[in-house]
């Protein structure tokens, strides 16, 4: 009797298997085909049984449920979650079929990614590149552009999740790219390869042949987590995302910027001032560190000390535009004690002559201020504060014909905009 039994169970394991065959067969069909509703139907009638199935037949499964959910990228975001995890679950069959898929995969999300990006719909697009890099986990530069898509949706809960996964897993984003300079552009172009580098360089349109490693991420990464914090309103966290990262890299320029920015958006002007001047002595050229010590100084009430910043900064980079227009805008700062003590005098002959002394001491902040913002609108044509203001100098300086080209400026300015 148990002997019947046993031969009965088997009878009907075996036609539970054929049914399971067949179902999986006809996925199989609808998916050549591209019916992939019908496939995913067949596939459901399986999965009550999928644990009783023979480990290749269950491989099967998962390999064609997830080109099943995925359909050619027309699947929902859901579905196609479901199908990379699937695509996880192949272990041993269809190994070349699963890397196929993830080619496949890579590329449409990419796709779908860079034209989310291009339509400004930073989240979608964030989203994306973080499927691009669940399939390819050792491409970590994905996921750092799933997290800064992230952060311009602005989506900062998601952004510090992923920015946190990319500090765990110690990227820096830096690479090395095959270089060379274009003798007739002067620019640095990159090579896909060493020998098409020197291709290039041997046919003579490229020299300076390098291999060089591009800037860390590191600095901005750990800014944004603490710049996060801080739009939370956890400063203690920022200010401790700092810290970790200096402790690593002391003498990192732009981890110092990114602490001193923190600061800023703090409120701290005096340690970002300190942060600067760290700064400034392990980088004494950079022209941007000037500038910013001279804004801090020009807000502090420091005119002089401002202009000093700014004037190096001109030194470092004579096309730092913003530094020209805030030297003017130091110098015209010196006209409303003017403007007040004019207003406050009387009518008489002693009035008169002073009245007379402060106009020619305006007139002289005027002359002062005019060559700055002539450097910067040469050099910005299109800028027009700098362009106003001259015109408004020209003005009240009489100088006609420079009042008046530099009115037609201006108009042109505005109507291009």
């Amino acid at each position: 009797m148990k002997k019947q039994i046993i031969v009965a169970l088997a009878i009907a394991l075996g036609g539970f298997s054929f049914a399971q065959k067949k179902e999986l067969k006809a996925a199989e069909k609808a998916i050549k085909s591209k019916g992939f509703a019908d496939a995913v139907t067949a596939l459901n009638a399986v999965e009550p049984m999928l644990e009783s199935l023979d480990p290749k037949l269950k491989e099967k499964y998962y390999y064609l449920h997830s080109l099943a959910l995925f359909a050619d990228g027309q699947g929902k975001d859901a579905d196609i979650d479901v199908a990379l995890k699937d695509l996880e679950k192949l272990e041993d069959t269809y190994q070349n079929e699963k890397s196929e898929l993830k080619t496949q995969m890579t590329n449409d999300f990419l796709q779908k990614g860079n034209k989310q990006y291009e339509q400004k719909n930073y989240g979608e697009a964030s989203k994306y590149f973080e499927k691009t890099y669940d399939l390819n986990t050792k491409d970590t530069v994905y996921l750092y552009y799933a997290a800064a898509t992230a952060v311009s949706v602005p989506d900062y809960d998601r952004a510090l999740v992923l920015y946190q996964k990319l500090k765990d897993l110690g990227y820096t984003g830096i690479v090395e790219e095959i270089v060379a300079t274009n003798k007739e552009t002067g620019e640095v172009d990159t090579f896909p390869s060493v020998s098409m580098r020197d291709l290039s360089v041997k046919s003579g349109t490229h020299e300076n042949p390098e291999i060089r490693k591009t800037d860390s991420k590191r600095g901005e990464i750990v800014k944004n987590v603490a710049l996060i914090y801080v739009n939370n309103g956890d400063n203690e966290k920022a200010i401790e995302a700092m810290k970790d990262a200096r402790a690593a890299s002391p003498n990192d320029v732009n981890l110092i910027l990114s602490e001193a920015n923190v600061h800023f958006k703090m409120g701290n002007m005096e340690e970002f001032g300190k942060l600067l001047e760290e700064a400034v002595e392990i980088d004494p050229n950079n022209a941007e560190l000037r500038y910013n010590l001279g804004v801090i100084a020009a807000e502090a009430n420091h005119p002089e000390e401002a202009k000093a910043y700014y004037e190096k900064a001109i030194e470092l980079d004579p096309k730092y535009v913003n530094a020209y227009i805030n030297i003017s805008a130091l110098i015209l700062s010196g006209e409303q004690p003017l403007i007040e003590e004019m207003n406050g005098l009387g009518n008489s002959s002693a009035d008169n002559k002073r009245y007379d002394e402060l106009r020619e001491q305006r007139e002289k902040l005027y002359s002062d201020a005019v060559p700055y913002l002539t450097k910067a609108l040469e050099m910005a044509p299109k800028n027009i504060n700098a362009a106003k203001t001259l015109m408004n100098i020209y003005s009240i300086l009489g100088e006609t014909d420079k009042f008046k080209e530099m009115k037609a400026k201006v108009e042109d300015i505005e109507s291009a905009q």
